[in-house]
């Protein structure tokens, strides 16, 4: 089989799914696909083009669509992260390929897709990308911590933690309670980014 862009790209994305972003190299993926590391070179010149080639085939298709005729601009910008979320983590690593990937066409797309739907509903230009901005990056970085390692618990006492932080431990298992996953939780955090929030208290 001819060795060309697609191949190699499609090779790598292999690799990722395999064994993580950490063994993605390019001496790696020659081996993978028989050949010499420098034969790649023609194709993909270095590590961070590889690594942007990646972003671009997570990012295929495009993981959001046009905006409904009667739907609410809202809405659609919580379900573009939805999207967006899904894409990140069909990938393991799949947020940090896209938070260094340099200059992603398919995440300017993206970016592009939803600050004009914002815009052609009225939403000034500069509240727009702010406000998309904000989605994406709380989006990315919401995987990010999904995708990491499980930390490092031996020796850690869970009783001290618990007893230095009450409130966030009380938080934690107050809010998964039986029926509420992660979903339920990035949802709400969207929703809030978008909606803004809705807080009742005595003052």
């Amino acid at each position: 089989m001819a060795l060309d862009r697609a191949r190699i790209v499609a090779e790598a994305v292999a690799l990722l799914d395999a064994d993580g972003l950490d063994s993605v190299t390019l001496r790696k993926l020659a081996s993978r696909l028989g050949v010499q590391a420098p034969t790649l070179y023609w194709h993909i010149p270095n590590k961070a083009a590889l690594i942007t080639a990646i972003a671009e085939e997570i990012l295929t298709p495009l993981p959001a669509s046009a905006i409904g005729a009667d739907e609410r601009w809202q809405d659609w910008l919580i379900g573009f992260a939805g999207g967006l979320r899904r894409a990140l983590l069909a990938h393991p690593d799949g947020a940090r390929i896209i938070s260094i990937a340099q200059m992603s066409r398919n995440m300017a797309s993206l970016s592009e897709l939803a600050m004009s739907t914002l815009v052609a509903r009225g939403v000034p230009l500069h509240q727009a990308r702010v406000m998309v901005l904000t989605v994406e990056r709380v989006t990315i970085g919401f995987v990010l911590e999904e995708q990491a390692p499980p930390p490092d618990t031996e020796g850690f006492d869970l009783d001290a933690y618990t007893a230095a932080y009450p409130t966030v431990i009380a938080g934690i298992t107050e809010y998964f309670k039986p029926g509420r996953t992660v979903d339920d939780l990035f949802l709400e955090c969207v929703t809030l980014v978008v909606e803004g929030p809705s807080v009742t208290g005595s003052g």
